[in-house]
């Protein structure tokens, strides 16, 4: 299988991380999805129905960086995962999720935590 729907920078605001600092104050996070599943009918029939709306993944993968605060974006980006796979249609999906602004301690361009995950 070699479709792809990719959805990459999307950008949330949430809670996640192990210092209190993090929870109280928040902090960025950008998301990418890309999701692997068949679209020789969606493209064959035009139709949305045929297709995974990625609107529709945004929307949702940006509810759940938003909600429930955890400690860890392995967690974050879990959830997302299950999420996307929750989709019949879906065969895998990866998901990466950056944390900009993390308490690193030393200047860096980018922490992030990506995951791939797939159909048994």
């Amino acid at each position: 299988m070699s479709d792809h729907i990719r959805v990459h920078g999307l950008r949330a605001f949430g809670f996640h991380g192990v210092l209190p600092e993090e929870r109280r104050d928040g902090q960025a996070f950008v998301v990418d999805l890309d999701v692997e599943l068949d679209l020789a009918v969606a493209a064959e029939t035009d139709s949305l129905e045929s297709t995974v709306d990625y609107s529709g993944l945004a929307a949702r993968a940006v509810e759940i960086v938003e909600s429930d605060p955890v400690d860890l974006i392995e967690t974050v980006a879990s959830r997302i995962a299950d999420m996307v796979l929750a989709d019949a249609r879906v065969n895998a999906v990866s998901v990466t999720v950056h944390k900009p602004q993390a308490p690193v301690g030393v200047p860096f361009s980018d922490v992030s935590v990506l995951l791939r995950r797939s159909r048994s």
